[in-house]
């Protein structure tokens, strides 16, 4: 009881602090600065939208708009979150995730870069919402070359809502973000107390506060509003990261999800639409019908880049198990999810490899 008692009043705050910020205005400044405390750490937080930014709605007890408030009035209504960090707040975009495209990504990186390269941050923050956070967090993954902590952070329920976990969300990401034992350990997702590494976390329930979960690793470390435990060291990051074209979008690349009774249209059709690559979210190991099979082994003679992985949730796709990869030159997806999967090909096409091998090596890295 005295937890829920605590978490209550921690709310109860959080919607007084975020009603006083709304009343300054929904449009915030561009850079919302909180802190003068100059030994603190620098951090940058830029708001993409989401449910975290979220405003209740009439059209029924539990729905709400997504995007509506923005980062720096989420900020401004967190109460002690200042004594973190020297804070600065911007706008990239104001949307669901599931609206997540190209451009967005691609302004994400611009600013990140512009801000190390300047100097300017110990450490970035990025507010999203949850449906798409994942493939957003993989693909910063693969393109920042940075030892600066990169946080995404978001929440199930809206800003308005009795009980909002976006408030303590969002300083737990700026905890992270902020502190130097973070550095050097890639991009991180923070929800529920937990930390996660962008390469193997996921979405996993639709409505839970604890939906985000890394089924074949388990988190990196916990956080809460008075400490920070990663369970193990961090780790140096191997090879070169991908280079991104100089503006969107990225090559198109389908995912074709498998399932009984299933024939080739879906995967003819892709290849007429233009598809350079198909990720199929096969049952299993990666697997799929014969039909479906034959028309991916086409596809990949006619130069279309064909990974397959798996609509399980968890475990490895290994290759030449049910499926001759060697003889039909697929690669396989093997811990990525189909949406990851998806993602580094889509970054690997761009960086124009695309012989079966060379993906498959990229994949292993």
């Amino acid at each position: 009881m005295m937890l829920h008692s605590v978490q209550s009043s921690y709310s109860a705050r959080w919607i007084a602090g975020l009603a006083a910020a709304l009343v300054i205005g929904l449009t915030a400044p561009a850079v919302a600065q909180r802190a003068t405390d100059t030994t603190l750490a620098r951090v940058l937080v830029l708001g993409t939208g989401g449910t975290i930014a979220g405003q209740a709605s009439a059209r029924a007890g539990n729905a709400y708009d997504s995007g509506k408030v923005s980062s720096a009035n989420l900020v401004a209504a967190i109460p002690g979150i200042e004594n973190l960090a020297q804070i600065s707040a911007e706008q990239i975009s104001s949307i669901g995730s599931q609206d997540m495209n190209d451009k967005v990504w691609f302004d994400l990186v611009k600013r990140i870069r512009a801000a190390i390269d300047n100097k300017e941050v110990d450490g970035v923050v990025i507010t999203h919402g949850t449906d798409t956070m994942e493939e957003t967090a993989f693909f910063l993954q693969n393109v920042l070359d940075t030892d600066i902590p990169v946080v995404l952070v978001g929440s199930m329920r809206p800003s308005t809502a009795i009980g909002a976990d976006g408030p303590a969300n969002l300083y737990e990401a700026m905890r992270v973000a902020s502190a130097p034992e973070s550095r050097g350990r890639g991009v991180l997702v923070v929800l529920n107390d937990t930390v996660h590494a962008a390469r193997w976390v996921q979405k996993t329930n639709t409505t839970s506060v604890e939906t985000f979960r890394s089924p074949d690793a388990g988190p990196v470390g916990y956080v809460d509003t008075g400490s920070l435990r990663f369970l193990q060291p961090a780790v140096p990051a191997k090879g070169a990261k991908l280079k991104l074209p100089d503006a969107p979008p990225l090559p198109r690349v389908d995912i074709i999800y498998s399932h009984a009774n299933m024939d080739a249209a879906e995967i003819e059709d892709a290849v007429k639409r233009g598809a350079k690559g198909i990720v199929l979210a096969g049952v299993g190991d990666g697997n799929s019908s014969k039909g479906a099979i034959d028309a991916l082994a086409a596809a990949a003679k006619q130069g279309v880049v064909v990974v397959r992985s798996s609509r399980v949730g968890s475990g490895f796709v290994n290759r030449n198990v049910e499926v001759e990869d060697d003889k039909l030159g697929f690669a396989v997806a093997l811990d990525l999810n189909p949406q990851k999967a998806r993602v580094l090909l889509q970054l690997l096409i761009a960086n124009g490899v695309t012989e079966s091998s060379a993906v498959q090596q990229a994949f292993a890295r």
